[in-house]
């Protein structure tokens, strides 16, 4: 990929909604990814006819920020925006007629996204935070895109880290929203109900709050990653990147790059019908299992960080290598 791999990166499309990433918060996935393809000099050509895929630069946090009415309930004009898009470049250059946009990739880490892309971009590669195959995520097509919840867009490697697996004395820990139906049940069964899983609803606001809250993450054996209003969750990389072991529980979700790296080293996926045997499967692992996933937790740790400067094997070049991978997947001979 490194020595082949060349993009045209779109100069169209009108700011905020293109152009301007968003390098902090819960959507900063697709806001680092635009920065740093915008300003790479490796895989980006200036001439069109050199590229053999092509990105189109947009935020879907930015589209839903600036277009979409509130109290609306109607994401139809969002639809219409990108549409409106991809018909000026498909007028304006041959290469997306060429393919049928088959060619042609985006990135884009909120909810709406499925359905924002959905028809008019059917063909593009998606890189996605809401990887969900009943709502249209396709294997083998598109990308399932880590939520990665960076706090400090000057430096987000922050807090990096966690204590060692001897010093960590908590079972399971969640704190977060109720959103979607998923989360109330967890809570349910296990808020209050044992002193080593410390379950727990929204935090309040604050400094110290938040501070609470990693400092959980960075002194649990187990991360609890429950889907909230969709199948993702950003405590997945958040465990990664406080060096807890991730809990997913989120039916027909996609984990990020499944097709290089082995989750079942570095996590623990649970069914959603399994909330209420929770502390007792958690408690079965043996700890020798528990060490080696926590190591492959650490192992694994570098493919979902971001920095300011793209480094071998990190989130940019793993995103981008599943996006060129899918590419390489569709077009070989069967």
């Amino acid at each position: 990929m490194e020595r082949v791999l060349k993009i045209y990166v779109y100069k169209e499309g009108k700011k905020p909604v293109f152009h301007v990433p968003i390098l902090k918060g819960l959507y900063a996935s697709e806001g680092w990814f635009m920065k740093l393809m915008q300003g790479n000099k490796h895989f980006v050509v200036k001439d069109p006819r050199r590229a053999h895929l092509f990105y189109m630069p947009f935020s879907s946090r930015m589209l839903e920020y600036t277009i979409y009415v509130r109290n609306s309930h109607n994401r139809t004009n969002l639809r219409l925006y990108l549409k409106d898009y991809t018909e000026k470049i498909a007028t304006k250059y041959r290469y997306w007629n060429r393919s049928g946009g088959a060619d042609h990739f985006l990135v884009a880490c909120h909810d709406w996204a499925p359905y924002e892309t959905r028809h008019h971009m059917e063909h593009c590669i998606k890189a996605l935070c809401n990887a969900d195959v009943t709502v249209g995520f396709k294997i083998g097509r598109d990308v399932s895109l880590p939520e990665t919840y960076v706090r400090s867009a000057r430096n987000p490697l922050r807090d990096l880290g966690g204590k060692p697996a001897s010093q960590r004395h908590i079972l399971a820990f969640y704190a977060g929203g109720m959103h979607g139906y998923l989360r109330p049940i967890l809570l349910e069964h296990w808020k209050d109900k044992d002193p080593n899983m410390k379950i727990f609803g929204p935090m309040p606001p604050g400094v110290a709050s938040k501070m609470n809250y990693i400092q959980h993450m960075k002194s649990s054996k187990y991360c609890i990653c429950p889907r909230g209003y969709e199948v993702n969750s950003p405590r997945v990389v958040e465990s990664i990147f406080y060096e807890c072991v991730p809990v997913i529980i989120s039916d027909n979700f996609v984990p990020p790059f499944f097709e290089v790296l082995d989750w079942q080293a570095f996590s623990v996926i649970l069914p959603e019908k399994d909330i209420p045997k929770l502390r007792e499967i958690l408690l079965s692992i043996p700890k020798e299992k528990y060490m080696d996933l926590q190591l492959g937790v650490k192992k694994v740790q570098r493919h979902f960080l971001w920095h300011a400067k793209p480094m071998k094997y990190d989130l940019f070049n793993m995103i981008l290598h599943s996006i060129w991978y899918n590419r390489v997947y569709q077009i070989k001979p069967r």
